[in-house]
């Protein structure tokens, strides 16, 4: 028998741990290659973790909510197969004791139980209130960082646990960081509030308290979200150009090939994949939209990767990407759409789905906004909002005359970074947005 190690793997660019949420298997069950062991979380996306070979779970080395860093064996499985076992290294460790002589063989128990002994002593521990991870006692430990000061670190996680950049801020800022106040505080003795049932982590459970209000645990997703948007507004300088487009030629022009289309490709062709196309053509045509900041640098990306924010099934949105968008026909586009769209819904996004995007687009009319003033994706530096299309009246211009016609109208709204993005710029760029749809051939074939 040989036992293998099933190690996180490395879930796409920038991602550098993942939080166990769910164990699929237990100890003792056989897993077949290619089957789920369990399921982890990033800040990016929820995924499952694969076995890579056939066997028996013997050990766990994580529980639920432990912080995993990529690289890292999360549970170990016996197989069949000649695979190396975790535990040669033990014999060499022997003989390498039985060799040593007498005296130093003392001396290093000695060591060991002075060792032990202070290891002990300064142990960190999760109580009552608070958990720790692995991660952050291994660091605590590590920074020589004692279980009462530990206690006292502001936790931004679920449930105000301390996670890494928790630590990592703490640590910068060691001595300076003002450290949260005990629960004994004399103001906050006098008041005595009546006791409120914790909702249930993970979840949206209303909480009733003194019969007229209700805590609602924020779910994991929303808390990230929470933090990027707060992180998005103090790093950029937002500012919006808001540009009018008369889209009643792109309307008229669906409606004429949309049940053929389908027919003929088994999906819908949505107005999505059409507002995309001239997306990635304005792009083109204003190639200083497509970059990035990295401290003081600019960086211009070759690629125009598309974001598309999706509605997900609990309300909170995901950006996935459409990768390489300025080289898809409509067709291409329309596929890609409705895949990430699809994906996103039923949660089987992969990690790289929603890694590498270099703008992003977000439809607020779907929730019937007119116009919007999105937040910027970081670190892009622009994100273009879709209003709902609408039937308004609109002065028509004809060579015999002006009159009034009814038209298919809508508000394209432009998020930029004024840091390197000036108005010029970005109206510019929203206008040729807003002149590729008006301009749309109607005798275009699918």
């Amino acid at each position: 028998m040989a036992r293998f190690e099933l190690k996180l793997p490395k879930m796409g660019e920038s991602v550098a741990e993942a939080t166990v949420t769910n164990w699929l298997k237990n100890v003792g069950d056989a897993i077949e290659a290619d089957e789920a062991v369990l399921e982890i979380a990033t800040d990016k996306v929820d995924s499952e973790v694969p076995s890579e070979v056939d066997g028996t779970l013997v050990e766990v080395l994580f529980q639920v909510d432990d912080v995993v860093q990529v690289g890292q064996t999360l549970a170990i499985i016996e197989t069949d197969g000649d695979l190396v076992d975790v535990a040669d290294a033990a014999p060499s460790a022997a003989k390498q004791i039985e060799a040593t002589p007498a005296p130093e063989v003392v001396a290093q128990v000695e060591e060991t139980v002075t060792s032990a002994k202070e290891s002990a002593e300064n142990a960190i521990e999760s109580n009552g209130e608070r958990f720790y991870s692995p991660l952050v006692k291994n660091m605590a430990s590590a920074e020589g960082i004692t279980q009462t000061e530990l206690d006292g670190i502001t936790g931004t996680g679920k449930d105000g646990r301390v996670t890494k950049n928790d630590m990592l801020s703490y640590i910068e800022n060691r001595g300076k960081q003002t450290q949260r106040q005990p629960a004994t505080n004399t103001a906050a003795s006098h008041a005595q509030p009546a006791p409120v049932a914790e909702a249930k982590a993970g979840n949206a459970t209303p909480v009733s308290v003194n019969g007229t209000s209700e805590v609602i645990e924020m779910t994991r997703m929303g808390k990230l979200i929470a933090h990027h948007m707060i992180e998005s507004i103090q790093t950029s300088a937002h500012v919006q150009s808001f540009v009018e487009c008369d889209v009643t030629r792109i309307w008229n022009w669906r409606n004429k090939i949309k049940d053929s289309y389908q027919k003929r490709e088994g999906e819908k062709l949505t107005f999505t994949p059409i507002f995309m196309e001239a997306v990635a053509k304005a792009i083109k045509d204003f190639p200083m939209m497509n970059i990035s900041i990295d401290g003081d640098k600019i960086i211009k990306h070759k690629n125009i990767n598309l974001g598309m924010a999706a509605a997900l099934a609990d309300g909170n949105l995901i950006v996935p990407v459409i990768k390489n968008a300025d080289q898809l026909n409509l067709v291409g586009m329309s596929k890609a759409v409705n895949d990430l769209a699809d994906r996103a819904r039923t949660n089987k996004l992969k990690p790289d789905d929603i890694q590498g995007g270099t703008y992003t687009v977000t439809n607020v009319g779907t929730f019937g906004s007119i116009m919007g003033t999105p937040i910027i994706n970081q670190p892009q530096v622009g994100i273009l909002a879709l209003g709902a299309i609408r039937k308004v009246p609109a002065v028509i211009e004809t060579p015999e005359g002006d009159f009034i016609g009814i038209r298919y109208k809508m508000f394209l709204s432009h998020s930029y970074d004024h840091r390197v993005v000036n108005g010029a710029l970005g109206g510019q760029f929203v206008k040729a947005v807003a002149d590729y749809l008006e301009a749309w051939d109607v005798n275009r074939e699918v």
